[in-house]
Formats: structure tokens, sequence, C-alpha cells
């Protein structure tokens, strides 16, 4: 476990990063071996959470302890818990369309009494926000986790359970070279960095060919997706919020 940014008295609200080094994701995610675009990902998400202001724990597989993911995925939350924290607002660090706003929001909400989930366009989501009290940790690490009707059945375990559940925008997730060429389609949620970023990638000459003017139109029949539904499939939940 390791916290980044000292403090003298412990925050309400912290931040977990779970997410494995690039090294561990390049044998495991579908980039063709180049960990570049991973490491990336991990510096974007290091520098939001460091603007958020909030202290942060970042849980890569040294880290981690347990043999599924939501066993290590439960015993990392537990283990920011234990630390003092009231609210846990747990992600990834494959969403390069995260940004500060969304981790300040959900503080706001947490400290509200509020439940928050950030859907991703897998059937997954890409954030979720919580607080001590609504936290059992075997319940939660029995959830379907990196299958389809993990968002799905995240919801109503909460909802059932009778928290205030927040949606926050679906984003996608970054898994593999497929997931960056469907992001042309989200260019006016990417930065410029991003952009030339992507656009090396596929093109090396380094023109933003296929990035310039897109606008939000992917085919998803087309998509296959790692760990769930497109968005034409999203729970009623989350398209008619």
């Amino acid at each position: 476990m390791l916290l980044v940014l000292p403090i003298s008295v412990i925050q309400n609200s912290a931040i977990l990063i779970f997410a494995n080094s690039a090294e561990k994701d390049g044998g495991i995610k579908n980039f063709g071996g180049d960990i570049s675009l991973l490491n990336n990902l991990t510096v974007h998400t290091l520098e939001i959470v460091s603007a958020s202001g909030l202290p942060y724990y970042h849980f890569t597989e040294k880290e981690q302890n347990g043999s599924t993911f939501g066993e290590r995925f439960s015993a990392a939350i537990q283990s920011v818990f234990d630390q003092g924290h009231t609210h846990i607002i747990a992600i990834g660090n494959d969403s390069p369309q995260l940004k500060k706003q969304h981790l300040i929001k959900t503080q706001r909400l947490l400290e509200a009494g509020k439940l928050v989930v950030g859907p991703s366009m897998d059937g997954g989501f890409y954030l979720i926000g919580l607080s001590h009290s609504q936290f059992n940790i075997a319940q939660f690490k029995a959830l379907p986790w990196q299958l389809p009707s993990l968002l799905n059945e995240t919801h109503s375990y909460f909802t059932c359970k009778g928290e205030n559940v927040v949606l926050l925008d679906p984003l996608m997730d970054v898994d593999s070279s497929a997931d960056v060429k469907r992001l042309s389609n989200f260019t006016k949620s990417l930065s410029k960095k991003w952009l030339v970023l992507f656009s090396l990638i596929f093109n090396k000459r380094g023109r933003i060919e296929t990035m310039k003017n897109e606008v939000f139109k992917i085919n998803f029949q087309d998509i296959q997706y790692n760990k769930g539904s497109p968005l034409f499939a999203f729970p009623t939940f989350v398209l008619q919020r």
C-alpha cells in the first residue's frame, strides 16, 4: 500500500487507485506488447488524482492480496478504510476521459450521504465512491466482478440495501488497441495530449486523421467488449437517469 500524498490529519475522503503496473498489465491487456500507453494512462491518473487535493493510495499487484479480482479489490478498499477514512473513491487507471471534476463531484456526493458509481461502456464501472457504513467486505467481493452483469448487480445490491446511488456520466475503459480506436468517437472528452498520443500509436507519421472532427457515433453492434455490455444494452437506470 502506497500513500502518495502525505497528510498530518486524516481526511474524511481518500482515493484508491487500484491498478497494476504497466509491466503487469502489458501481459494481460491486448496492446501488442507495447506498454507505453499503459504508462501514460497511469501518469494521467496520478495527475488528476493529485490535482484533486485528496490523499490517495495506489495498490499495484505488489500491494494486492487475494486470489480473485473481487478479493483483491475488496481487501484494498478495506485497507484504506483501516487508515481512518470515512469515504473512499476507488478508480482504475484505464479511463482517459476521467477528470478531476469527476473526483470532486464524487467527494461532494459522498459527504452528502450518497453512493456514487461511474458506469463504463463495457458493463462495469470506472469509479465507485462509498462510505465505510455502506461497505460489507464479504458481500462486496461476491459481486460478479469482470462479468457483463457487474454494473446491474452492483446497482441492485446497493439500492436493495436502501442506498441512494448516484450515477456519473458513462465513460470508456481502455483495455486494448481496439478500445483506443473507439475513442476516436469521443474527441470532445479527450485532451489534445491524448489525441496526439493515440494518433501516434496508429499513425507512425504522427498525423491526426481519424480523430479530427468525430462525434458520438460508435456502431456498438460491431464492438466486442472485455467485461460487458455495449451502451445500447445498458440497464434502464443508466439510460433514463
